[in-house]
């Protein structure tokens, strides 16, 4: 099966364009889980077990399991595996290297850790992105418009009566399809998303933003129009309660986010 289909299955059967990042930082868990790096698996599981009726996918970011070295990427291994087969698994690892740099990163992602998709930064162009391509049943989702200040340093940058990050969009549409590239686009940018969902009507938007980033459930779907998206909520969710409530806690927030999103 394509991972586009399996995700348009899985918002299908759960209702739901909710994406729950998993951003497990040790030092945001609840109290009596900070003391030990395993402990990152437990919280992940009871946060899936408690939601995964609700979402349709889960997004690791590796940079807080990467910095905890062999156990952060057994942990990471791990939570990978324990998503239930239905939901769809994000590597949000931000890669972005050359020929067979990109391949082994590609492999690493889709083949090791079992993701079905992964965020690719297209700075360094097409031939950097090709390798994830090759997958051809698996998603790449594109950096385009990040939701992060930083991101008017450059993405915001004119060229050619144009911002930088409609040239990114506009040529790298040509790479892949719809049914396989995708674009990361900041909930907090709701002028543009709704100029870039006109640029490419049926590609699916990740959109980070929505919760501790101040991004607008309401200005985001207006923006999106309807468009195939997956809205992204983080630490908002996952942080809810430091208290062994926290899973409950968790489900409360996802429910809540799930519906506004309807």
């Amino acid at each position: 099966m394509l991972v586009y289909d399996k995700l348009l299955k899985a918002q299908q059967v759960n209702s739901s364009i909710l994406c729950i990042g998993l951003d497990s930082d040790l030092n945001r868990m609840p109290e009596h889980l900070k003391s030990n790096v395993d402990n990152i698996f437990e919280f992940n599981k009871k946060i899936i077990d408690a939601t995964k009726d609700l979402v349709c996918c889960y997004k690791l970011n590796f940079a807080f399991y990467e910095q905890f070295g062999v156990k952060g990427y057994e942990i990471l291994k791990k939570t990978f595996d324990i998503i239930p087969d239905n939901i769809v698994k994000i590597a949000d690892a931000k890669r972005g290297d050359i020929a067979n740099t990109a391949s082994a990163y590609a492999k690493c992602c889709y083949d090791y850790f079992g993701a079905d998709s992964v965020t690719v930064n297209p700075y360094m162009g097409k031939d950097s992105v090709e390798p994830f391509l090759e997958h051809k049943k698996k998603m790449v989702f594109l950096l385009a418009l990040t939701s992060n200040p930083g991101s008017a340093n450059f993405q915001h940058l004119q060229s050619q009566d144009k911002p930088v990050y409609k040239h990114v969009v506009s040529q790298s549409s040509r790479w892949g399809d719809y049914k396989n590239m995708g674009y990361v686009i900041g909930a907090n940018h709701p002028d543009e998303l709704d100029d870039l969902r006109q640029l490419v009507p049926n590609r699916v938007f990740l959109i980070p933003g929505v919760g501790a980033q101040g991004g607008s459930v309401e200005a985001t779907l207006k923006a999106n129009a309807g468009g195939p998206a997956i809205i992204n909520v983080s630490r908002t969710i996952i942080f809810a309660s430091t208290k062994t409530d926290f899973a409950e806690k968790a489900r409360e927030k996802a429910y809540k986010y799930k519906l506004s999103f309807m």
